[in-house]
């Protein structure tokens, strides 16, 4: 199962490939800090898929039309089945700190395949200071 919150020391290696949790996804997953840019948002979302962090993950996606629990269950679901092995950002089109929109592609590698995504970044609100979300996948394959 996942670590989840506390789980791995803040020096492990940052499932996103960044450097040492501690000072790369983990201050976003315990809400010290905000994501500048879609990028960062992105290797937040896949830290976070890889560590269980499934509250991380519901704030940083909105679905109102489904409910929090459905949801829940199935992330919880979702972290156990899937061991993520490596992320590689293929290219990034906007999205930076002063942007209200941006795409990310990347490849997500995990145990028996790859994902690979171009996903859709909107700040909450249209707002230049709104926190950067998750919207949806705009082309996916695997």
């Amino acid at each position: 199962m996942p670590d989840g919150f506390g789980g791995a020391p803040d020096q492990s290696p940052c499932p996103c490939g960044g450097g040492a949790y501690g000072s790369c996804c983990g201050p976003l997953h315990r809400g010290d800090q905000q994501a500048e840019t879609a990028e960062q948002l992105m290797r937040s979302r896949y830290s976070a898929f890889a560590r269980g962090e499934i509250d991380y993950l519901l704030a940083t996606h909105p679905e109102p039309d489904v409910p929090a629990q459905q949801r829940r269950r199935s992330l919880k679901q979702s972290c156990r089945q899937t061991r993520w092995l490596g992320l590689t950002v293929l290219s990034v089109s906007e999205g930076g700190p002063r942007d209200l929109e941006g795409t990310v592609k990347f490849e997500a590698r995990y145990r028996g395949g790859v994902l690979k995504e171009t996903s859709l970044f909107q700040r909450r609100g249209g707002a230049e200071d709104g926190p950067w979300l998750y919207m949806s996948a705009l082309q996916l394959e695997g």
